[in-house]
């Protein structure tokens, strides 16, 4: 399987890395949240500029994501929009969020883009070429704030996203019972031992599925969402203690 490198941070080897979502409203707060994480073990900063009152005027978008860059340092920036049907705070045209997301990558000011597989095949292959071209690595997503899929299902939408050209596969979904969160690792597993050719990131949200973010090590996910505060998703744990337990899984699994 090959890693990806982003910076500084190397992506499917050792230790899941942790990003940290940015989930403030305005460029003000949005950047002191960015300071703050510069002493946390955060190896990835995510703007959802989903939250970003002025999301919609192209110009503010970039010069908060220029003051970001600079505020981030060596941490890789993460830019995603998460529509509302997929759990984020507000809905695009599918034209508006392919124009954003091309902006963004464009704009040498973020090192990965987060792309949703439902904005379908064409958008999603021509926003990852377009992005590649930039030198933008580019996260596929699906994410499921209802449910759980089977097994068999998030096994698909994770190979289908590595078929389109996702540098990363991702996928989160909602337990309903136990076993939901037992079909998630299961199937995380599988696409990592068999089929994967890239890393792979797979989660189950709230309390219940809370293991699947700790133990990515163990099942193959590469990157885990921690909190600085804000949760972007039920269930991210915070920054500091992520680390910690990471670090004791890691350990373990070295010493044998």
């Amino acid at each position: 399987m090959d890693i990806v490198r982003v910076r500084n941070v190397v992506i499917g080897n050792g230790r899941p890395k942790i990003c940290v979502p940015i989930v403030s409203v305005t460029q003000e707060e949005i950047l002191e949240d960015a300071g703050e994480l510069l002493e946390l073990p955060v190896d990835i900063a995510e703007w959802r500029a989903d939250w970003y009152e002025d999301v919609g005027d192209l110009s503010k978008v970039l010069d908060t994501a220029k003051r970001l860059r600079e505020r981030l340092g060596d941490i890789p920036l993460l830019f995603t929009f998460r529509t509302a049907k997929e759990g984020g705070e507000k809905s695009l045209e599918t034209e508006d969020y392919v124009a954003l997301n091309k902006a963004a990558a464009e704009s040498g000011f973020v090192d990965m883009l987060d792309v949703e597989l439902f904005t379908g095949d064409r958008e999603v292959m021509s926003l990852i070429e377009f992005a590649h071209r930039h030198q933008v690595r580019v996260i596929v997503s699906s994410h499921d704030f209802r449910k759980t899929p089977s097994r068999e299902t998030i096994l698909g939408r994770l190979r289908k996203m590595q078929e389109l050209g996702a540098d990363i596969p991702k996928i989160a979904v909602m337990p309903q019972i136990k076993n939901d969160v037992l079909a998630l690792l299961a199937a995380t597993v599988e696409m990592s031992e068999q089929y994967a050719r890239v890393p792979i990131i797979t989660m189950s949200m709230a309390g219940t599925g809370v293991v699947s973010r700790l133990a990515g090590e163990t099942f193959g996910s590469a990157v885990t969402y921690g909190s600085a505060g804000k949760q972007s998703a039920p269930g991210q744990v915070a920054v500091e203690e992520l680390s910690r337990i990471l670090n004791l899984i890691h350990d373990c699994q070295e010493n044998g």
